[in-house]
């Protein structure tokens, strides 16, 4: 089986390529080609690869190109975590907006706006390669933003496309540690949402749902991440645990302040870092492998750590690291249901249908699917209600002005999206936003 993955000298290929070494199973991945622009990035991923499989018996192939037509054609499945932009896009997304006093995430807000705008017109362009090369592939997205990427796909690649992300799992599996679960995978997880939006609205394990015992228990709220993150009394006046992510919304003028007074913004940091990975890597002689897990290392150990910061949440511990999911992981579970007609349960960014009855039949939604050799198939959940309900409307009606924006090429589409966010409160700040975010984006010139 062959899988393409596309982004493939991005930091994090060798987390995906780590997986399938572990995979031993019938059916596995033969054949890895990594697809990229840069090709000095390609061969230094490449060498942390080869350094992975050293002494494996039976690693997949690994192969590398530049040219996407040559990467999808026989491909099974593909695996796309590109960035428009790179991180230097990041780190300008992050700088506007903090200039107008709104947020810059990535994901969020006027970040993830940015971001969105001049990714969507490269997704596309894929999505179109896609079903002119290889229409029996199935593409599995992390390109963020997840959801908006994921849906703007779909209307070309149909339910053959599928966001995956894996905060969702990590949320389930340390909230089922804290209740003591003795599987925290096997819990069942009412989640619902869209990607980076979505609560935790109930934990089952042995078929009881255990979420009502932890939101009793001010020392079991607070011994996760996500507890320690928004508080116990906030959780329980929400009901139900949020998403990481949704700190941004919750507390957002503490987060945009603590982002304004760090050192560099979380772009830049991660820019200047991997410059020094791939600089590194220059060098013949350097250990591939050993240079990569270092920066992972550091990586991992400073994510959100302005949030936690203005929460006042302190250091990541060591089992919200373990715990995390791993995006590579939900990526393998995926494409192993799928490839060997397994069913499994995970939580994934798909076409709603009647799933969440708020939201139109297209919308992508993050919920718990069923995946087996069809694809994934959403599971009935409890519908969202109140500001919940609310808040996943706004954020999917800024996702729908953006898909114009990046169809029609529209300024006016473009300031609405900006506009219309929760955490951007001015027309007038959307219209600099968008005047400023051109400016600095070659990619988003198209919008006039």
């Amino acid at each position: 089986m062959r899988l393409t993955i596309l982004g493939g000298g991005g930091f994090r290929t060798p987390l995906v390529y780590g997986a399938l070494l572990r995979d031993r199973g019938e059916g596995r991945v033969s054949e890895v080609t990594l697809y990229d622009l840069d090709a000095g990035r390609l061969s230094a991923v490449a060498r942390v690869l080869a350094e992975q499989a050293a002494g494996e018996a039976d690693p997949p192939e690994v192969s590398t190109t530049t040219d996407l037509d040559e990467a999808l054609r026989g491909a099974d499945f593909v695996f796309s975590a590109i960035r428009v932009g790179g991180l230097e896009g990041r780190a300008a997304d992050e700088r506007v907006a903090l200039a107008e006093g709104v947020l810059g995430q990535e994901t969020v807000g006027a970040g993830g706006i940015a971001y969105g705008l001049r990714t969507l017109p490269v997704a596309d362009m894929i999505a179109r390669r896609v079903a002119a090369v290889a229409p029996d592939a199935w593409f599995i997205n992390f390109t963020n933003p997840a959801g908006l990427v994921t849906e703007a796909m779909s209307r070309r690649l149909g339910d053959r496309v599928i966001g995956i992300c894996d905060s969702p799992v990590g949320l389930g599996r340390r909230v089922a540690h804290a209740l003591g679960a003795q599987k925290p995978q096997e819990a069942w997880l009412d989640y619902a949402g869209l990607n980076h939006l979505g609560w935790l609205r109930g934990l089952r394990i042995d078929g009881r749902d255990e979420l009502p015992r932890l939101l009793r228990d001010d020392g079991l709220l607070e011994s996760f991440e996500e507890g320690r993150l928004f508080g116990a009394e906030w959780i329980r006046s929400v009901g139900a645990v949020p998403n990481e992510y949704l700190h941004y919304y919750y507390f957002n003028r503490e987060t945009v302040r603590a982002y304004r007074e760090a050192r560099q913004t979380r772009g830049a940091f991660l820019r200047d870092q991997q410059a020094r990975f791939y600089e590194r890597m220059r060098d013949e002689a350097a250990p591939a492998l050993k240079t990569w897990d270092g920066t992972r290392a550091e990586r991992e150990a400073t994510y959100m750590a302005e949030n936690r910061e203005a929460a006042g949440a302190g250091e990541r511990d060591e089992a919200s690291l373990t715990e995390s999911g791993g995006y590579e992981k939900v990526a393998l579970a995926l494409m192993r249901a799928i490839a060997r007609d397994e069913r499994t349960t995970l939580i994934l960014n798909v076409r709603n249908g009647t799933t969440l009855p708020n939201l139109d039949a297209d919308a992508v939604v993050e919920v718990p699917c069923l995946v087996d050799g069809n694809g994934a198939h959403p599971v009935a959940v409890s519908p969202l209600e109140g500001h919940q309900a609310a808040l996943v409307g706004a954020v999917k009606a800024v996702e729908r002005q953006s898909l114009e924006a990046a169809a029609s090429g529209s300024r006016s589409a473009a300031v609405a999206a900006f506009a219309l966010h929760p955490l951007v409160d001015s027309v007038a700040v959307a219209r600099r936003l968008v005047d400023a975010y051109r400016e600095v984006h070659p990619g988003m010139g198209y919008l006039a």
